[in-house]
């Protein structure tokens, strides 16, 4: 008696690739490549004092600074951009009011780095549009404490300008997706809008607003192009302070000390981006 078949491999494995070869060329082979030279010094030899300058004032300090930043950029882009798709859930899907909105959250979401920047400095820069206008007729001058927009402070608004669309694409489909008879047995046991939303939508939604929070900051946490930009001197958080360490020959005294940032900004991405993953499939189980 012959023992079960083995299914042959399907063919539709082949597909995936190309996918696997851009994710083990662009992804895997860079990330290691990082992560490994926080371990060697230049001339190859193993060594702890990078990964130990992880515990630095300024380093940490960097840390801080984005995390701060991060924080406060994906607070607020969450809250904008739920009430963005409150104001949407009660119009027409196929409408055009809503057609709009979503094709704009999905450019407006990728649009960043230089063109970001550069579309920031020509409204709100020292030249700017709307800082010559403001000044010029209100004699209300924006850079009156110093030009902030080149510091830290200046990236609040370019990270919240990209943060609220993509908080519209990620949360659009769970607040969708709360059924409208939950509505319906709320009115018929003498409940109120009030009511429902304390009782059932806000539970409900939690762990989805939860984590496109996350997203948001894991999304501002890695973000460079843009800070590049528009900060050119100085590396107050940690992708600029990467760059310094990269374009410098020694930073604190430590060689290959950009292998060791890297190192411990996947630790936090990762960390998050773990987070997110579990809240998700728990904000998964009533949308389904």
């Amino acid at each position: 008696m012959s023992g079960p078949r083995r299914s042959a491999p399907s063919a539709a494995w082949l597909g995936l690739v190309p996918f696997a070869a851009y994710v083990v060329l662009f992804l895997a082979v860079p990330t290691i490549l990082a992560i490994g030279s926080g371990f060697f010094t230049k001339d190859g030899s193993f060594t702890w004092s990078n990964v130990s300058a992880l515990g630095d004032p300024v380093v940490l300090a960097t840390f801080a600074n984005s995390a701060g930043l991060s924080l406060l950029t994906a607070v607020v882009g969450a809250i904008v951009g739920a009430l963005v798709c409150y104001a949407l859930l009660g119009m027409n899907p196929d409408g055009a009011v809503r057609s709009t909105v979503d094709a704009a959250a999905g450019v407006l979401a990728q649009f960043g780095g230089v063109m970001l920047a550069f579309a920031f400095i020509a409204t709100i820069g020292i030249q700017g549009v709307l800082k010559l206008f403001l000044q010029d007729t209100f004699g209300v001058d924006i850079f009156a404490n110093g030009t902030w927009l080149y510091e830290l402070p200046g990236l609040i608004l370019p990270y919240i300008y990209f943060q609220i669309p993509l908080m519209v694409i990620t949360f659009m489909p769970a607040l969708a997706a709360l059924k409208p008879q939950w509505a319906e047995a709320n009115l018929t046991l003498g409940g109120t809008s009030s009511s429902f939303w304390l009782r059932i939508g806000i539970p409900v939604l939690a762990p989805s607003f939860l984590a496109s929070l996350l997203l948001l900051f894991a999304n501002a946490f890695s973000s460079y192009a843009t800070a590049a930009a528009l900060a050119s001197q100085g590396a107050q958080i940690v992708p600029l302070q990467i760059r310094a360490a990269l374009t410098s020959e020694t930073v604190l005294g430590r060689e290959n000390l950009a292998g060791a940032l890297a190192l411990g900004m996947i630790v936090i991405v990762g960390v998050v981006m773990a987070l997110y993953s579990l809240i998700q499939r728990r904000a998964a189980r009533w949308q389904s």
